[in-house]
């Protein structure tokens, strides 16, 4: 459903549900206020929207906008609607009283040029009308190929070929400045002649007047000397709200000559989380049964802003206590104390010991492990247990896999260029055992010159051919900002424009890219084709919004000189790995964070922009701080997050946090990887992993997570959702459940024959183990779960055991353990990390 559709059906079911919708204060109303102060209404186009705030006996804030009480004196100048909309009616001042029970406030208002037929600015006024109708959407008439026959710029970011289109192309038969009412464009956005796109505005409403009064003034562009908008801006940005309760908020333009003007009923909303709060077109906000937060976005002319609401609980509840281990603690309790939330228990040690193995070294503990560190006793053996495990080959080895898949270490099944893809993998899988610097090992990945044999991380530049590629790669894996959208356009929900841009294009301008034929060693050939990254002296990249060579320019900065003797990527690089960079450390911070919780702080974990703000932002600002404090280190914020109460929590809930999506104060149980996953079922069966042409390694010699590139075949990857590193997002990688993964887990051949004759089956039944079934029913759980089995689980187990011997005689006995290995590996336990 495209998005401006979607936006239109819930704003309609909002408004239904909102019929008749009342709210009361839940304590007595201490005083009420009234924002803003004074009112001045400056043309006949112009309104203001009153927002009425209570302060409640017990210190809340409750917005009172559609449940007060509104008259103006004399009622001649303004009038007010029931929802706090003030309009002028005549040149004057008077003064509004706004009154709920016994308290009131007055507001000033002052009306002034009514009557007089004021100039129109095309881009200031008309533009945003199309953009809140939704006619200039990428579903109507701002999409590439337009809609029967008229296509305006998307989101109205080319006014200048918007003006073009309405007023010279077809010669002009869409408006009619003689007859303004007769104008084909009004005839159709009025349903008054047939359009596709149905009925977009009322003859009565103020959309309506706007447009007939500019045809009727002969359609005008605009003089030059008029503002121009500089930002909008919210009152209020933020409210913490009961669940079912609704708060006004006005949206402001600011523009360039310091003039103030109220947009409410022209700004564009949407929410980023339609389950805890939704916003009808006049900015009115609702929240739903969810607690937990929503940033509802504005959207005015290309330029954005939020107001957040925050939703508590709304519930008593019970005094609670945390420890804090780590920064991560105090901001965590933070919010949740904010919401209204309790976080769950600790973990026990065999679910927090199978957690943290899993997450760090994307491996299986051993049960020797497990109950090793079950029986320990020391008070810091957690963080000893991460200490190890971040020194391991398989950390390396699981962490190397989760950058190669954002750097595209793809091999495209050409074999001459595995070398480079085992090489930058390697060196990959070395930086991260060695803790190389982050700021290091991006800059060694964005300014990288030679060939794999010289500089591994030059084999990025394989897949990075165009300045675009460059771009959206560079932007999205180190700087969390997804800038596809403004290679065309400006970003529809971001600042960006298409200059910013091509401003970081430019830095690509001077790349130079030569093959040279090699010597192979491969006996069957005689030579092989090699990449080989160098910077010219000289070079640039087009900005296809002007077509001229785009100035280099990091985003937020200003153009930066680059001599014949420089590497622009060397700029970029000191730009971006700045402790100062906004973006930089943190994007590291919310990758890593996303890693180990599920979901980012900001979600999705590349899309940090002003519209989808941080769910804690304390937090988020405390871990940027920390990774620059600790050198840039991986390990340091891999030792941050996991010595964490937060990250030890259980994932079972209680009554209030069962509902929680974005505050932790559960673990939320995620599904393993397909590289992990088929790990664990080979480690569970006991069963090395063939695949062809892969480097011999004594620590890790069959694991899938060592895979260095994408070019291996293994269904069971695939359909767990291994992703074909196409792109620079984490996105491509699927960890949905699917109807495939549950049969091949049930009945495929492959994972039949791992469990037939696997080593653990093999041992099981030698004849000189003389172990109990119990022991080796033990052992399936704790290599399984990370636990021991419960008595029922116990008796379970060896009951089906002794019926299939007692049935079929000892040779059953094989089968029956088969069967469990297959029930165990087949359960929700085994398949996520808990």
């Amino acid at each position: 459903m495209p998005a401006t559709l979607r936006f239109g059906l819930v704003a309609a079911c909002f408004a239904f549900a909102n019929v008749g919708f009342a709210q009361s204060p839940v304590a007595p109303v201490k005083s009420i206020t009234v924002h803003p102060a004074k009112v001045e209404l400056k043309n006949g186009d112009d309104a203001a929207q009153l927002i009425v705030t209570a302060t409640l006996a017990d210190g809340q804030l409750f917005d009172l906008t559609n449940e007060a009480k509104y008259a103006v004196a004399a009622g001649k100048t303004a009038s007010v609607t029931t929802t706090g909309r003030v309009v002028p009616l005549a040149n004057g001042t008077s003064e509004i009283t706004v009154t709920h029970g016994a308290q009131s406030a007055k507001v000033p208002v002052t009306a002034a040029h009514l009557g007089e037929n004021l100039p129109l600015n095309f881009t200031n006024q008309i533009v945003p009308i199309f953009t809140k109708l939704g006619c200039n959407s990428g579903g109507c008439h701002g999409k590439a190929s337009g809609q029967n026959g008229f296509k305006i710029s998307l989101l109205g970011f080319e006014p200048e070929l918007d003006y073009q289109t309405l007023v010279k192309e077809g010669r002009g038969r869409r408006l009619m400045p003689t007859a303004p009412e007769s104008s084909l464009f009004l005839l159709k956005a009025t349903g008054q002649s047939p359009h596709g796109g149905g009925r977009k505005m009322d003859p009565a409403s103020d959309e309506y007047k706007i447009v007939r009064r500019w045809i009727a003034a002969g359609m005008p562009w605009g003089d030059e000397k008029d503002p121009t908008l500089t930002k909008i801006s919210v009152y209020p940005d933020q409210r913490v709200m009961a669940r079912q309760r609704t708060q006004q908020f006005a949206v402001y333009a600011h523009y360039s000559d310091g003039s103030v003007e109220d947009i409410t009923r022209r700004a564009q909303y949407e929410s980023n989380d339609g389950e805890v709060a939704v916003v009808d077109g006049a900015g009115l906000v609702r929240t739903l049964s969810l607690s937990g937060q929503a940033a509802i976005m504005a959207r005015y002319q290309g330029m954005v802003t939020t107001f957040r609401a925050v939703v508590p609980l709304g519930q008593k509840t019970p005094e609670w206590t945390f420890p804090e281990k780590t920064i991560v603690d105090k901001l965590t309790a933070k919010k949740w104390r904010e919401l209204g939330l309790v976080p769950a228990e600790l973990a026990s040690d065999e679910v927090f010991i199978r957690r943290a193995t899993l997450d760090i070294t994307g491996t299986l503990p051993t049960p020797k492990q497990v109950t090793d560190f079950a029986a320990d006793t020391a008070a810091d053996k957690r963080d000893k247990l991460i200490d190890r495990l971040v020194e391991t080959p398989e950390y390396a080895y699981f962490f190397a896999n989760k950058w190669a898949d954002v750097l595209r270490v793809k091999r495209r099944g050409e074999r001459e260029r595995a070398e480079g893809t085992f090489a930058f993998h390697g060196w990959i899988r070395e930086a991260v055992a060695s803790d190389l610097r982050y700021d290091e090992f991006a800059r060694a990945v964005v300014t990288a010159t030679g060939d794999e044999t010289t500089n591994p991380p030059s084999v990025w530049f394989k897949e990075i051919e165009k300045p675009e590629q460059f771009v959206d790669d560079v932007s999205q894996v180190f700087l969390g900002q997804r800038l596809t959208c403004a290679q065309c356009h400006h970003h529809p929900y971001e600042k960006w424009s298409q200059d910013d841009y091509w401003g970081l294009a430019a830095f690509y301008g001077r790349v130079g890219r030569k093959e040279v034929k090699m010597p192979s060693n491969d006996p069957n050939r005689n030579q092989t084709r090699r990449l080989i990254v160098f910077t010219k002296s000289s070079g640039g990249v087009t900005n296809k919004r002007t077509q001229k060579t785009a100035a280099t320019k990091p985003l937020d900065g200003q153009p930066m000189e680059v001599d014949a003797t420089d590497d622009p990527r060397q700029k970029l690089a000191d730009w971006m790995t700045d402790a100062k960079n906004p973006f930089f450390a943190k994007t590291l911070a919310n990758r890593y964070w996303a890693h180990f919780f599920t979901r980012g702080i900001v979600d999705p974990l590349d899309d940090m922009r002003v519209t989808n703000p941080p769910s804690n932002p304390e937090l988020l600002d405390a871990l940027t701080k920390s990774v620059i404090d600790n050198n840039f280190s991986m390990k340091a914020l891999v030792k941050t997050i996991c010595k964490s109460r937060t990250y030890q929590l259980s994932a079972v809930p209680n009554d209030f946090n069962k509902h929680d999506k974005q505050n932790y104060a559960r673990y939320y149980p995620k599904r393993m990887s397909a590289e992990v996953l088929l790990d664990a079922v080979n480690q569970i069966t006991d069963t090395p992993q063939q695949f062809s042409g892969l480097p011999k390694d004594k620590h890790a010699p069959t694991r899938a997570i060592t895979l260095p590139d994408e070019s291996y075949t293994s269904y069971f990857l695939e359909v767990f959702g291994k992703p074909q590193r196409i792109s620079a997002c984490e996105c491509e990688r699927v960890n949905e459940a699917n109807l495939a993964q549950a049969l091949h887990l049930l009945n495929s051949d492959e994972v039949q024959n791992k469990i037939s004759n696997g080593g653990r089956i093999r041992d099981f039944i030698k004849p000189d183990d003389k172990r109990p079934d119990a022991e080796k029913v033990t052992e399936l759980f704790l290599w399984a779960f990370g636990r021991k089995p419960t008595a029922d689980d116990l008796a379970a187990a060896v009951g089906h055991i002794d019926a299939a011997v007692k049935k079929s005689g000892p040779g059953a006995k094989r089968t029956a353990f088969e069967n469990i290995i297959w029930a165990l590996m087949n359960t929700k336990e085994f398949v996520f990390v808990q």
